[in-house]
């Protein structure tokens, strides 16, 4: 046990019995000290009354009385020793504490070392002109490594954001300019397929009104007295071109300039394809709609023909039958859907 600063120390308050700090103190005849409870239960099982330490004899057992003042001593020194023991408790969890900090400091030394050499890579990379590699190294540098919160911690200054911004718009620029010419390529890859189309009058729904050269067709709100043909539509205003097609890719185009409400596609002999029709929101709304079919690939595509842009493709189509091309200008709506659908002279793509 830690000293104190007293004249009191340990082994003058210990029992030899119980070899423990004394418990209601005795005293012997012969001056030694013990628990009462440890000499009276040392003499029960002995025949002789003798002091376990001189082993003088007593002829009667003597008549034990507490010893006041050592019974205050041993009071005192237990207190004393309590208040050691708190204190070496206290001085074990600095210890611990001083320890733990240091290992902290140490961390955040580390850290702020880290933090000022990205600080400088980001500055380095703030006067590159190579807008790409800007971003991706500051998306590097700016990543939090593992088993560290830097939650609110920011290495860029407020001037380093203009740079990125800047980096950005001009990555976003490029490769907006990139997607653009992929798809004018793939444009006009398709267009090589472009075949003549004219419109069937045998098929069309009879509110329908096709051009002289079968090359428009418009809603006409009134039925018309036609020859009920069983190719002839009579639910859907629709129409079917001449010409099927039965393997390979064709392509063709169709000017919906001025329409609210259109449908193009293609169907089978008698009946539309089984892939239900997808309606779809535009961002801008497209003039002129290439369809290409790729026969043996299954794969039905649309494209914005000005903005060189793929609207939407139907894939993994099983076609086994004849593929007509199907045109549906759908109703009038009041004359706000009027205007017809204009089968165009595929102009190819520069």
């Amino acid at each position: 046990m830690s000293t104190v600063s007293c004249l009191l120390t340990e082994d003058q308050f210990l029992c030899s019995i119980c070899l423990d700090v004394f418990t209601d103190p005795v005293a012997t005849p012969c001056g030694h000290n013990f628990c009462k409870t440890c000499i009276t239960e040392h003499w029960n099982i002995n025949v002789l009354c003798r002091c376990p330490n001189c082993k003088e004899v007593f002829n009667t057992r003597p008549d034990l009385k507490v010893n006041t003042f050592i019974s205050e001593m041993t009071a005192q020194f237990r207190r004393l020793r309590r208040q050691v023991e708190l204190i070496d408790s206290i001085r074990e969890k600095q210890r611990k504490l001083e320890k733990q900090a240091e290992g902290f400091i140490k961390e955040l030394e580390q850290e702020i070392c880290e933090l000022k050499k990205r600080s400088s890579e980001v500055g380095q990379l703030s006067q590159s002109e190579d807008h790409l590699h800007l971003l991706q190294r500051f998306l590097s540098v700016n990543a939090t490594p593992q088993n560290r919160n830097w939650t609110g911690v920011s290495i860029c200054p407020v001037s380093y954001e203009g740079t990125v911004m800047r980096a950005v718009n001009q990555v976003e620029e490029t490769l907006s300019e990139q997607k653009k010419k992929l798809l004018e390529a793939k444009l006009r890859r398709v267009q090589q397929y472009a075949v003549d189309v004219t419109l069937d009058p045998d098929t069309a729904h009879p509110e329908l009104i096709l051009s002289d050269d079968g090359q428009q067709v418009k809603h006409g709100d009134v039925k018309q007295n036609l020859p009920d043909n069983p190719e002839r539509f009579d639910t859907c205003v629709c129409v079917l071109a001449k010409k099927s097609f039965s393997s390979g890719r064709f392509y063709y185009e169709v000017q919906v300039k001025g329409k609210t409400k259109w449908d193009l596609g293609v169907a089978r002999e008698y009946r539309a394809c089984a892939v239900p029709p997808v309606r779809l929101s535009l961002k801008s709304r497209p003039e002129k709609v290439g369809v290409c079919v790729d026969y043996e690939e299954g794969l039905v595509s649309f494209y914005d023909v000005d903005a060189a842009a793929l609207i939407y493709s139907f894939t993994g189509c099983c076609f086994t039958e004849k593929l007509y091309p199907y045109f549906c200008p759908c109703h009038k709506d009041g004359g706000k859907n009027s205007a017809p659908l204009i089968i165009s002279p595929v102009n190819h793509t520069e």
